[in-house]
């Protein structure tokens, strides 16, 4: 068994055909179906059942499977590591939350340009979930998301620590005015969509206070939340620092959680056994604030040990 027939194996399940793992290795079938049947020789076992539609593991296939995913990835990282160039160079993949991405990155983005301009930062935002299912799958490097985050294969560098508070129409005098509002008229709960975590804060909070029948309105962007809420439509939970200028606008009114519960803690995440290449290390170190700037703040403690770790 070697590393170009588990190659070969992995492409033909990914496909679930020889013709599409021929094209997807840029081959011809034929070349396909020889590497798969050696591999079953030497196994002593069929890896797929085959049909006029195609194929499909067998059980020996779906054992097999797992551990060719591994060796690509190995092999994969191998090749990273001693091709990874002391200067910064190529593509960087990063995931954020909407609300980072507004008011944390843009200082970090500047700088980090100014400093590598060989590398392509490629920002991609989404929710919590999301942004941690990709970054499971390798489709991003690392991302921003909002904590805690537990999980076996990731490791989480503190970021910075965020207040989260209610935020309703400008005339709203405090929380408890607008928990009447909530209790006579259902009021509406403006929120990111699913698997957003302010999103289930919010609901945790509206549980505590006993109101369960909450009404959710999903919004795309950020900008249409502020709009919004502003407009009298609803209420947010998000981040002060992000809508600041529109609570001193006096577009919006914001409301402290109490006993510290507004407080939230953003981490960028990684996949914890993956190699650590110079550029993604070089933009961790970068987006260390400057004193005159809004920019995010890594816990340089946590950046040493993981560097030295990797």
């Amino acid at each position: 068994m070697n590393s170009a027939d588990l190659k070969f194996f992995r492409a033909v399940a990914d496909a679930r055909s020889i013709c599409g793992a021929a094209g997807m290795l840029n081959t011809v079938q034929s070349n396909v179906t020889a590497r798969v049947r050696a591999l079953e020789a030497e196994l002593g076992a069929p890896l797929f059942h085959r049909s006029r539609k195609g194929v499909t593991l067998t059980h020996v296939g779906d054992r097999l499977l797992p551990y060719a995913i591994k060796v690509g990835e190995l092999l994969a990282q191998a090749r990273q590591a001693v091709t990874d160039d002391a200067v910064p160079s190529g593509q960087l993949r990063i995931g954020s939350l909407e609300t980072t991405a507004a008011l944390r990155l843009p200082p970090t983005l500047i700088r980090y340009a100014q400093k590598h301009p060989a590398v392509d930062v490629h920002i991609e935002t989404g929710s919590t979930d999301d942004l941690l299912r990709r970054v499971l799958e390798r489709q991003i490097d690392g991302a921003f998301v909002s904590g805690p985050v537990e999980h076996s294969e990731l490791e989480t560098i503190p970021v910075v620590v965020e207040e989260l508070v209610i935020l309703s129409k400008a005339s709203t005098a405090n929380w408890q005015q607008l928990r009447a509002e909530f209790v006579r008229s259902g009021a509406k709960v403006l929120a990111f969509r699913s698997g957003c975590s302010y999103r289930k804060r919010m609901e945790e909070f509206l549980a505590r206070d006993g109101i369960f029948d909450a009404r959710w309105m999903e919004m795309g962007t950020l900008d249409g939340i502020i709009g919004c809420v502003s407009a009298g439509i609803g209420v947010a939970m998000l981040p002060r620092a992000v809508m600041q200028s529109a609570i001193d606008a006096g577009q919006v009114s914001a409301h402290a959680l109490p006993d510290g519960a507004g407080l939230a803690t953003t981490v960028f995440v990684r996949r914890k056994n993956d190699y650590l290449s110079g550029t993604l290390r070089s933009f961790i170190d970068n987006a260390r604030p400057c004193a005159t700037d809004s920019g995010v703040h890594f816990d340089r403690a946590a950046i040493g040990m993981q560097s030295h770790a990797s």
